[in-house]
C-alpha cells in the first residue's frame, strides 16, 4: 500500500510566528513541498521573491484570480494573497505532502476545497504573548497594529475549525509537534486521497 500524499494547512494569528515555524521545517529536510503564496503586497528586505513569496503586482493577481489559477485568495489588510493551484497539483502528483500557510479565512476556503486538508492551528502562548511579539516585529503602524491586534483575537476564536491546535511557545518544540501530527495522520489506514 503506498502512502498518500497530504494537504497540510498551517494558519494562526498574525505575529505567532507562522514564518519562523515554517522556515525551520523547511530545513529540517523530507520531501514535503512548501507552497509559495502570492501576493501583492510590499516585499520587507529579507524576503526573497519566489522564496518567502510570490511579489506580483496586482494587475497580475487580477488575472491569476480570473484565470482560475488560484486554489484560495483574499484581501487582507489591503493586500491580496492565494496560492497557485499549479504548484499543488503538481507535488501531489509526484508524491509530495504540500504545506501551506494561510490566514484563518484562507484555511476555511481550503477546508471546503480539499476536505481531506489536515488544518493545523498555530497558536501563541497567550493573547499577551502574541501582542509583544507584533509589537516587537514593528512592521506597522500604531493603527495597523491595533487593527492586528483586535483581528487576533477574533481569529483565535477559530480554533475549533481545525484538526489540532499547537502552541507555539518554542519554535523547535511547535514544529517536533507539527511533524508528529503528520507522521500520525499520514499512517491512518482509512485517509483519502487529495483530489483537486
Amino acid at each position: 500500500m503506498s502512502v498518500k500524499p497530504m494537504v497540510v494547512v498551517l494558519s494562526g494569528p498574525s505575529g505567532v510566528g507562522k514564518d519562523t515555524v515554517l522556515d525551520r521545517m523547511k530545513r529540517s529536510g523530507g520531501s514535503m513541498y512548501f507552497a509559495v503564496t502570492a501576493t501583492t503586497r510590499p516585499r520587507r528586505s529579507q524576503e526573497v521573491d519566489c522564496v518567502d513569496y510570490r511579489f506580483v503586482s496586482r494587475d497580475k493577481f487580477r488575472a491569476m484570480i480570473d484565470g482560475g489559477e488560484l486554489l484560495e485568495w483574499a484581501e487582507v489588510y489591503g493586500n491580496l494573497y492565494g496560492v497557485p493551484k499549479n504548484q499543488v497539483r503538481e507535488s501531489l502528483q509526484q508524491g509530495h505532502d504540500v504545506v501551506i500557510k494561510v490566514d484563518i479565512q484562507g484555511a476555511e476556503t481550503i477546508k471546503r476545497l480539499i476536505p481531506q486538508a489536515l488544518l493545523i492551528f498555530v497558536s501563541p502562548p497567550s493573547m499577551e504573548a502574541l501582542e509583544k511579539r507584533l509589537r516587537k516585529r514593528s512592521t506597522e503602524s500604531a493603527s495597523d497594529l491595533q487593527r492586528r491586534i483586535a483581528t487576533a483575537r477574533q481569529e483565535m476564536d477559530k480554533q475549533r475549525l481545525f484538526d489540532y491546535v499547537v502552541v507555539n511557545e518554542e519554535v523547535g518544540r511547535a514544529v517536533s509537534e507539527i511533524n508528529d501530527i503528520i507522521d500520525k495522520e499520514k499512517g491512518r489506514a482509512n485517509r483519502e486521497a487529495v483530489e483537486l
